[in-house]
Order: structure tokens, then sequence, then C-alpha cells
């Protein structure tokens, strides 16, 4: 992901000879909590970019959950106007590695994982893995001035997730420790937020 940042930049000075632009991003909600969710959408053609995207969410610890999430991806968008401009649609594909709670365990009702496993509450468990996310997105972008954008947007879609599952504090697997991977399948919002976007040059 971090390549093609790079190229995309590269490739900048070169397309602003032909009228294609490039925005950098970074999502105003997020930043308050000390979530980093960073893009560069650069165009294609009159009507369709291209958006590579990060999000970093460091907390080892949020209002008492585990949320670390290392999330990368790349969209493709058809805008109905013009690049940039007013509505459009999406299509993306994501990978994630995280060590979080799934909001399914926020509870404190004991539960086992099998007949044989102890009982825990579902509230000191947590996950640890990685997933592929397929999806779409729909926004919305407000042409500010000739450097500015913003971008409102919500996207989701299926994920598959493979994890092992463990105690807060002990660090010891609460399920199968025999088994590679638990995997879970569903479908989920994963993506949204409002985009300050600034025009490079």
């Amino acid at each position: 992901m971090a390549l093609s940042f790079v190229t995309f930049a590269s490739a900048q000075t070169s397309d602003s000879a032909s009228g294609k632009k490039t925005y950098l991003k970074a999502n105003a909600l997020f930043l308050p909590i000390g979530m980093l969710n960073l893009g560069l959408e650069h165009q294609l053609s009159k009507k369709w970019t291209l958006q590579g995207e990060v999000f970093v969410s460091p907390w080892k610890s949020f209002m008492g959950k585990y949320a670390q999430i290392y999330m990368g991806g790349v969209e493709g968008r058809y805008y109905f106007n013009e690049a940039f401009k007013h509505w459009y649609v999406g299509g993306n594909l994501h990978f994630s590695a995280f060590n979080m709670q799934k909001w399914s365990y926020w509870s404190d009702r004991l539960a086992q994982y099998d007949p044989n496993s102890p009982f825990y509450r579902l509230s000191d468990l947590y996950q640890r893995g990685f997933s592929i996310m397929l999806g779409a997105t729909i926004g919305y972008q407000w042409q500010i001035n000739d450097q500015w954008n913003l971008d409102l947007f919500v996207g989701g879609g299926h994920s598959e997730g493979f994890y092992h599952g463990y105690v807060k504090g002990l660090d010891i697997r609460y399920d199968d420790a025999e088994r590679p991977w638990n995997r879970s399948g569903e479908f989920i919002p994963y993506k949204g937020g409002l985009m300050i976007s600034y025009r490079l040059k």
C-alpha cells in the first residue's frame, strides 16, 4: 500500500499536465480519537478515480476494549457528474490485521467455547488475526475551492476473518489451541467518515 502511495505521488507531476488530479486526504472523524485514516485519490478519466487508503487504530485499550487495527485497501470510484464532484459509488478490496474485541463480546455474560472448556465472561475475551474484506462505498464530495474538497462516505461488505481467541490478562487461548484458525464470515460496515482532501501540485 505504501508503494502505491509513492507511485501515485511520483506520477502526479506528469498527470497535472493532462488535467488529471490527485488528492491527499485525512479522515476528520478519527483524528480526534487518535486513529489515522489517510487516502490518496487519483483521477483516471473524466468520471473514474482510484483511491489507496490506510487505517490505523493503535489502541491496546480503547474504552476498556482491545482496539488495535491495521488496514489497507484500494477502491475504484465512479462519479456520476465528474471526478471529485458530487455523488459517487465505489468498489473496494481491503486487508487488515487486528488485535481487538469483537462487538459481540462486549457482554458480561458467561460462556464457554465447547462443553469441555472453562466458563469465561465474554468481556474478558478478545481476538487476534487478520481479515479480507470486499465491498462497496457510496459518497458525496463538495468542492470548497481549487485546492480543497470534503468527502463524506460510508462503505461495507463481506468480511472473512481468521483469528485466535485469547483471555485478557492471561494471553492463553480460550478456543481450541490445536485448531489453526477460527473463521468468521459476515456482512459489516468497515469504513466511513468525512475526509478533508487537499489537491497535490
